[in-house]
């Protein structure tokens, strides 16, 4: 069928960078390799279903099969080969051999004797023997129980992860050419033979071979380690390769190789290989997963030498020290505090662990061994069980499975709010973000661009003209559509909808569109202007970048002329050319004081009213001799104008409520924008991000650039720490000026808690911008949202809407707050438990709380309260406070007063009913007596304790999901199911561990008085709590001022007013200058 086959295909692009060339040629160059392929330049590859499945058997689809997960019972294999579960599980056998050695000797029967009555005595003495296997046993059972959860844990985590990467591949699409139309399909049903469209910012899909290019650059640094731009070109350089960046230009490509016959899928598949061979030669066990697997970010590598497959082992190498530097990224802000904060909680548990059994050793040693016996081995055993449950229950095991499961759920509730998260922690750090970088067009505004003025022919013309069919001359007509529709990308048009309800459907660059809509306006149809200079016909094309702004190309005319034709920024564009056009379509001089009439007067006007201009031009090239292309400063000077376009892109109905949201929670708002500064001070006016009267600083990138900047080129941080606290807007600014804003704030210490900062970006160039920023969010929606900008995001927004950045933040915060509720809750529990254990094991040598006792507690504290507590739901009350910063601990003054009340309170307690419980309540005393040979048995009295324990807990939980100091600690638990659920599951478990499974917990079955008596002082958890909200403690992340809302909303309104008046003044203003030219 395919007089081609795959092993030919991959030894051309396995050969690229040697003789691909001449590979190419002996398979008969480019257009044959097109028609063996049966593909066609023009129309592409059929869509018949039957050929594209021979075309997959054949070549394969476009997709690297990922690794196959983790098993359950692997993944148990590794959560048991945590060191505290091998030493319990080895006291835990060791305890159950030693419970069979009975030797009752003769002495403590006669003492026994002596005191008591003999034969009930014994028959105790003989039960508990019978039964003291159990408690081994139980031990047992709790550590596999607890094995067995963080498996399960694991195991659905790293499905959540598959399933989210799964998400991702449904978003990534590619246009291609099938039967003569353009369409886009899933990037992963890309086929060899395709004829692929590639544009600025895309990252290529699949290898192949350019056969049109559009000035194509690429950077190839993530296959070869060369970070210098590539030129491609169908004749020189014709090649592509899977995961190389296209950083300008556009052009077609003949895929040739698709997943894992591609270069990137060759060494992806080896590297696979490697590791799982290099796992095998030194037994390793773990199958660690690879980020790109989980989160579907894609994998990186560095080789200068790297030629098709090359040498292997250098390619691993390069591989692992990538890897190296990942790793030494810097770590989140939510992952530094948490840090710090296991690891001063490992340490004290280390050493109150280390602490209790070296006293419960230093009195075994003086006052019981006297002959070494198997008794005294067991003895032993018993307070190494004691410290290691203590060390257990200390050590904040829950904590990443708390903030794993937080995430993961935040994760996949924002996907509803359109933002799709690559980085789980970019989660919880948006959460604290101080200050947000935001690109203008299609952030704050709709990104519906539409022209409402336009200067052609010496005049203004308003919508309002062309409704009157005002006259205009047909040949400066024919100018200005002609450069509108041949000058821009052919992917964008216009679809009618035929409903005069709805607006016509813009696909493709918005700016373009919005343009192409003028030329519909003026009776004109574009599509008969492209179909007359098709994309194969230009001579050359200078594509759009953001150092550029603007963008230009060359065609030969019906007269056999080189023209040139130019769109772009209108400073730029004004300022190179010579010569207007007329009202009668004929060129004049452009004089210098007419071209500061409409510098000054048309275009500041125009951008005052908050509309992006837009300048047209084109010049003559000769045409006796060649041109250097890349002599861009000559070719594009001595220009004719002939308009400026100003187009209105209205800001989005719901950003203004977004903006001053984000102000009351403390967070600043920055517009970082290529429009000029008129432009962009009359939008950020709009979205409430400046108001008239404040001391808000506006400026322009080149004004930016010199007020920082030393002599030598370098930034001064104090200079920047000068200006950036004021800065609100950052016009016709360049990517560079964002990546040296965000840099800076970031480096800054104006602010003693470190500023945080999110950043938005679309662009290939945002890229540094993106990756610098603690948080980067890429533009997902709009065509402008390129592949390397979605590659550098740590968030891509599906509908490049600020309010959606808003919702992130709601989320973040709401994850932060779910690990701080966890940890309030987990750290009382620690400290209850561990101070209590160590206590009595130091004054009665004996703990009350046995260590399946413990391991149940542990595993309420970390598996279940993790999952309890991580499903709340987010409220905007968690916008009325302030971030918390970079360097704030994440237990704040509030979290500490609760923990240590409430910790006085269950500690008071359970005292109190250890050394008064038995009277108080008629209880046998469990206090063990050595000097009178009484040793533990489960009883009444310590069962009390082990469950009033419990129920303090529980009802402390409940607590616990108020981090603030709110009053109402009811507040959202009825919507919380799972919260709900998991509590009374909790309860009903405990009623069963007491009343049913006594013996294997070292229980004894409880009265009902006394179970009250537990539920009394489980309730008083909440009483205790009410009283505890009367100590004040200042806590400064809170805002309740509603003296500045009320300011802020007539600041609001009066701004509003001034900006209709503003608007109504210029539009007079600009016809009365009209009138004045004509006349």
């Amino acid at each position: 069928m395919f007089e081609v086959n795959i092993r030919q295909l991959c030894d051309v692009m396995e050969h690229h960078n040697t003789d691909g060339v001449e590979r190419l040629k002996l398979l008969g160059g480019t257009n044959e390799l097109i028609k063996k392929l049966r593909s066609d330049m023009v129309n592409g590859i059929s869509q018949d279903e039957q050929e594209l499945e021979k075309r997959e058997e054949i070549f394969g689809l476009n997709e690297i099969p990922p690794n196959p997960p983790k098993s359950f019972f692997l993944l148990v294999k590794e959560a048991s080969e945590d060191i505290l579960i091998m030493m319990l599980l080895v006291c835990a056998v060791v305890s159950i051999g030693l419970s069979f050695y009975q030797d009752i000797d003769e002495r403590r029967l006669k003492e026994i004797h002596d005191t008591f009555v003999f034969n009930h005595q014994l028959y105790n003495i003989q039960h508990e023997n019978n039964i003291d296997w159990l408690e081994g046993v139980a031990i047992l059972v709790s550590v596999i129980l607890v094995v067995f959860v963080t498996a399960f844990n694991d195991w659905r985590k790293e499905r959540q992860f598959r399933g989210l990467k799964k998400k991702l591949e449904l978003q990534e699409h590619v246009t291609v050419i099938r039967d003569g139309h353009v369409i886009e399909i899933e990037m992963k049903k890309l086929m060899v033979g395709d004829i692929y469209m590639c544009k600025y910012g895309d990252i290529v899909p699949a290898d192949g071979i350019i056969i049109q290019s559009n000035d194509i650059k690429t950077d190839e640094s993530s296959l070869t380690g060369e970070s210098k731009l590539l030129k491609k070109s169908a004749e020189l350089a014709p090649f592509l390769l899977s995961g190389t960046q296209i950083m300008e230009g556009t052009g077609r490509m003949l895929v040739t190789a698709v997943g894992v016959n591609s270069q990137a899928g060759i060494i992806k598949s080896l590297l696979s290989n490697k590791q799982h061979l290099s796992r095998r030669k030194t037994g390793d066990i773990k199958t660690h997963s690879t980020m790109d697997e989980i989160t579907g970010v894609k994998f990186s590598i560095t080789d200068s030498n790297i030629g098709g497959i090359g040498d292997t082992d250098t390619i691993y190498s390069n591989i692992n020290q990538t890897g190296d530097d990942l790793n030494d990224k810097q770590k989140s802000v939510l992952q530094e505090k948490l840090g710090k904060l296991s690891f001063q909680i490992g340490t004290m548990a280390i050493i109150l662990a280390s602490l209790t059994m070296f006293v419960l050793f230093l009195r075994f040693l003086i006052e019981d061994l006297q002959q070494f016996t198997a008794k005294d081995v067991k003895e032993i055993i018993r307070i190494i069980i004691t410290g290691v449950t203590v060390l257990v229950v200390a050590i904040p095991e829950g904590l990443p499975l708390a903030v794993t499961i937080s995430l993961a759920y935040a994760v996949n509730k924002m996907l509803d709010d359109h933002n799709f998260v690559r980085h789980l922690d970019a989660c919880e750090t948006m959460g604290n973000a101080t200050t947000i970088c935001s690109d203008k067009t299609g952030t704050l505004t709709m990104n519906r661009m539409t022209v409402v003025q336009f200067y052609m022919g010496l005049r203004i013309y308003t919508d309002v003209h062309l409704k009157q069919n005002l006259s205009i001359n047909q040949n400066l007509i024919t100018s200005f559509c002609e450069s509108i529709s041949v000058n821009s990308n052919y992917s964008s048009k216009i679809i009618s909808t035929y409903n005069e309800n709805e607006l016509d459907q813009q696909i493709g660059n918005k700016t373009e569109c919005g343009l192409l809509g003028m030329v519909r306006q003026l009776k004109r149809d574009y599509e008969i202007y492209r179909y007359k200079y098709p994309e194969t016909s230009f001579l050359h094309v200078y594509t759009f970048n953001s150092n550029r702004k603007y963008m230009a190309t060359v065609i030969i005319d019906e007269d056999k002329h080189r023209k040139l034709l130019i769109k772009g920024a209108s400073e730029i564009i004004l300022e190179r050319c010579i010569n207007i056009l007329d009202e009668y379509g004929s060129e004049i001089q452009l004089t210098q004081t007419l071209k500061t009439h409409i510098l000054t007067i048309i275009i500041q006007q125009m951008a005052s009213e908050g509309l992006r201009t837009i300048a047209l031009a084109y010049r003559y090239l000769p045409t006796t001799r060649s041109i250097n292309w890349d002599d861009e400063e000559s070719i594009l000077s001595n220009l004719t104008l002939i308009a400026i376009c100003a187009l209105q892109d209205p800001v989005r109905p719901e950003v203004p409520e977004a903006i001053r949201l984000c102000q009351r929670a403390g967070i600043t708002v920055r517009m970082v924008t290529g429009d000029n500064i008129a432009t962009a001070r009359a939008i950020a006016q709009k979205c409430g991000i400046i108001y008239p009267g404040d001391l808000s600083l506006v400026i322009e990138g080149t004004d930016f650039n010199r007020c920082i900047r030393r002599r030598d080129g370098e930034v001064d941080q104090t200079l920047f720490n000068n200006l950036w606290p004021r800065l609100r807007v950052l016009a016709r600014s360049s990517p560079t000026d964002k990546y040296t804003l965000v840099k800076h704030i970031i480096e800054s210490q104006v602010n003693i808690e470190r500023e945080i900062v999110a950043v938005t970006g679309d662009g290939t160039n945002d890229g540094p911008a993106l990756r610098k920023a603690d948080v980067g969010f890429a533009m997902g929606k709009s065509i402008q949202g390129t592949d390397v900008a979605k590659e550098a995001s740590d968030v891509i927004i599906t509908d490049d809407n600020f309010n959606s950045i808003v919702k992130a933040v709601l989320w973040g915060r709401n994850v932060y707050d779910s690990i701080a509720k966890f940890i309030q809750f987990q750290l009382t529990v620690n400290i209850v438990a561990v101070t209590f254990s160590f206590v009595t094991a130091c004054l009665l040598r004996e703990s009350p709380l046995r260590a399946v006792q413990m391991l149940w507690v542990n595993l309420i504290m970390d598996t279940l309260a993790s999952l309890a507590l991580a499903a709340e739901l987010p409220d905007k009350s968690l916008l009325q406070r302030k971030p918390y910063g970079r360097k704030r601990p994440i237990i704040s003054r509030i979290m500490m007063k609760n923990m240590i009340s409430h910790a006085f309170y269950q500690l008071s307690v359970i005292y109190l009913l250890l050394f008064f419980g038995d009277d108080l309540f008629d209880l046998d005393s469990g206090i063990p007596d050595r000097s009178r040979h009484v040793y533990f048995r489960p009883n009444q009295h310590f069962t009390m304790i082990f469950n009033t324990f419990v129920m303090m807990t529980l009802f402390n939980q409940i607590n616990s999901r108020k981090v603030h100091g709110e009053r109402n600690v009811f507040l959202g638990l009825w919507q919380n199911k799972t919260f709900l659920g998991i509590w009374i599951t909790v309860f009903i478990i405990q009623v069963i561990i007491v009343q049913v499974l006594d013996d294997i917990f070292s229980c004894r079955r409880l009265d009902g008085d006394i179970w009250m008596v537990c539920l009394m002082f489980g309730v008083g958890s909440l009483m205790w709590e009410q009283i505890i909200c009367f100590i004040n403690i200042v806590d400064k992340s809170h805002i309740k001022n509603d003296t500045l809302e009320e300011l802020s909303d007539i600041t609001t309104i009066w701004s509003n007013l001034l900006q209709r008046v503003n608007v109504q003044y210029t539009i007079a203003k600009a016809y009365a200058h009209s009138i004045n030219v004509n006349v």
